[in-house]
């Protein structure tokens, strides 16, 4: 007699660490593995498999993805190792971890269930391309795990510059585009299962589809996602060199383009922008950013810094603090300047001590809060639309966002309704009532 079982397959968990460019990664090999009949738990201790997808960006993302692999390996699981560790140290991780039962490389993740298969029938798994040419389009699965509202959709991947301090481009290659047509067949169908918010991510996002158009195409991009019934779509890393007018045209003209600046400056002195192989980015002085606030004089601002690059002198860090405070952005992030192996700042001279940058990180913040704070005050007695994401159960106090706070790094909107009227993954008229340096605090109208 034939027996038509069939075998039962492994359950598997997954453990994301890094950035939202990850979780995308995580998000494709998630749907590949449902696809192909998988199980998925998130609960790593009921698991055969979990899969980390890592992030080896700065010291303190690899602390994290070593602690998260040592633990798992202390429980007995079989690990897979995705993502920038594994394509940064390769051989390293399995000769350390050898509960490491597959390495799988930034342009590998749409291999995971063949890897899958092939650690079954008991082969460790080297599946790591050195120079990543892989991008997901519209027709790869995905399983979401952000919440049912929020979707990020990658419109690029890799970077063309060589910037002294980031080993992104040796861990994830040159850019690569998608076309303007599998991105808005995404959002379309994103937009079908509920999503009320699309976040575009890429490396350089003003730089989309020069590499397969010949020039940038962002502005026809905005335009295109116009058309998808979504209320917000969002942009984040967009140089400012990148804001042409024909962009800001497209944004100011696109009603879901939410008028959200994320601007990665990393420092305002030009001898530190030289030093960090950024000189383009000297033109982004005091005059570019006033004519990007008149151009778009709504618009919220976010950027992020590096302090105590090698060789920053106090001088030039007060340059910093200066235009920190003279142009007063809604959000900043600052994080102090960590060594990566294998980058040119790695070994230069005139490295900063660590109290140093951990002080000049702090007078930053201080400084910012402030600016926050008188920012988010000027929020009062307004009536925004708030994106209903969280309900505290013991409370029944709403958590939500409004269009000057993206996910996870900017501050949220606390909503009181007492009529009963909310329901998560909607968006309702809130109207502004308190704010702190970082949230606001409102009431459903």
């Amino acid at each position: 007699m034939v027996n038509l079982v069939q075998p039962v397959k492994p359950t598997i968990a997954f453990s994301h660490l890094g950035c939202e460019k990850n979780r995308v990664d995580t998000e494709h090999m998630l749907g590949l593995l449902v696809q192909a009949g998988y199980q998925v738990d998130s609960n790593e201790e009921l698991a055969d498999y979990v899969i980390v997808n890592t992030c080896s960006f700065i010291e303190d993302a690899r602390r994290e993805s070593v602690r998260t692999l040592v633990e798992l390996a202390e429980m007995g699981k079989r690990i897979v190792i995705a993502g920038c560790m594994a394509q940064h140290f390769q051989q390293e991780l399995l000769d350390e971890i050898p509960e490491a039962v597959a390495l799988v490389g930034t342009g590998d993740y749409q291999k995971i269930v063949d890897v899958i298969e092939r650690a079954e029938k008991g082969e460790r798994v080297k599946e790591i391309t050195q120079i990543p040419t892989y991008i997901a389009d519209d027709t790869v699965p995905r399983y979401r795990t952000t919440n049912e509202a929020v979707a990020y959709v990658r419109v690029a991947e890799g970077c063309d510059y060589r910037c002294a301090f980031c080993i992104i481009p040796h861990l994830r290659g040159d850019q690569r585009s998608r076309s303007i047509e599998s991105i808005v067949a995404e959002c379309d169908r994103l937009a079908s299962e509920g999503v009320k918010e699309i976040i575009l991510i890429s490396q350089i996002t003003t730089n989309y589809g020069l590499d397969i158009y010949g020039q940038p195409r962002l502005a026809e991009l905005l335009t295109a996602l116009g058309q998808v019934d979504v209320p917000w779509i969002r942009m984040h890393y967009a140089y400012p060199t990148g804001l042409t007018p024909k962009v800001i045209n497209a944004m100011k003209s696109t009603p879901n383009v939410v008028p959200y600046l994320d601007l990665p400056l990393q420092h305002s002195h030009p001898d530190v922008l030289r030093a960090m192989n950024r000189p383009w980015q000297g033109r982004v002085n005091d005059k570019i950013m006033e004519q990007i606030k008149a151009s778009l004089p709504d618009a919220i601002a976010r950027t992020t810094f590096i302090v105590g690059f090698p060789g920053e002198t106090e001088e030039q860090f007060e340059h910093l603090l200066e235009f920190v405070k003279r142009h007063e952005f809604d959000h900043v992030g600052v994080f102090t300047f960590s060594a990566e192996e294998g980058t040119p700042a790695f070994d230069l001279p005139n490295q900063i001590a660590e109290e140093v940058k951990q002080e000049r990180r702090d007078r930053i913040m201080v400084a910012q809060q402030e600016i926050s704070f008188r920012k988010n005050q000027l929020e009062i007695g307004k009536t925004v639309e708030v994106l209903i994401e969280q309900e505290n159960p013991n409370t029944g106090e709403l958590i939500g966002r409004s269009a000057r706070f993206a996910p996870d790094v900017d501050g949220v909107v606390y909503v009181r309704d007492p009529q009963g009227k909310a329901t998560l993954g909607t968006m309702f008229s809130v109207k502004i009532t308190a704010a702190d340096h970082y949230d606001l605090f409102g009431e459903i109208v």
